[in-house]
């Protein structure tokens, strides 16, 4: 049985890394196809990835999921190594995560920026930065 862990206790930015991850990786791989300890030590410098551990069964789902391909390659530094690439698939969903998190992200700035309101509503469900909520 899993235990329920209360909102409470969660890191914030545990719970972000969790989110984005998987996107940042193939963002890593569209520039160049990689083999995992590559992808590790590109994303170690950037608070995107806590443990070695991780990225392995992510790239598992990633390859499930068939955003990414394998290829195994002998290396002349030891054992073969598993090379990952990003597929069109991958690609497209790396382009729609890009859109909602330039809303995502321009939305939380907005909102943490000392003095900031929520945008109020319009009356077709959208927001208006110059609006004040009703009631002010």
């Amino acid at each position: 049985m899993r235990r329920m862990v209360s909102s409470e206790t969660r890191n914030p930015l545990t719970e972000l890394r969790r989110g984005v991850l998987a996107f940042c990786v193939l963002a890593a791989l569209r520039r160049e196809e990689s083999y995992a300890f590559d992808i590790v030590r590109t994303m170690s410098g950037t608070d995107l990835l806590t443990s070695e551990g991780t990225i392995y069964p992510l790239l598992a789902r990633m390859r499930q999921q068939e955003w990414v391909t394998t290829d195994w390659r002998e290396s002349a530094e030891g054992p073969p190594r598993r090379y990952y690439a990003v597929t069109a698939r991958g690609l497209r969903a790396l382009e729609e995560f890009s859109k909602d998190w330039s809303r995502f992200s321009h939305a939380v700035d907005a909102l943490l920026a000392p003095g900031a309101h929520a945008p109020a509503r319009t009356a077709e469900g959208g927001t208006r930065r110059d609006a004040r909520p009703a009631g002010r």
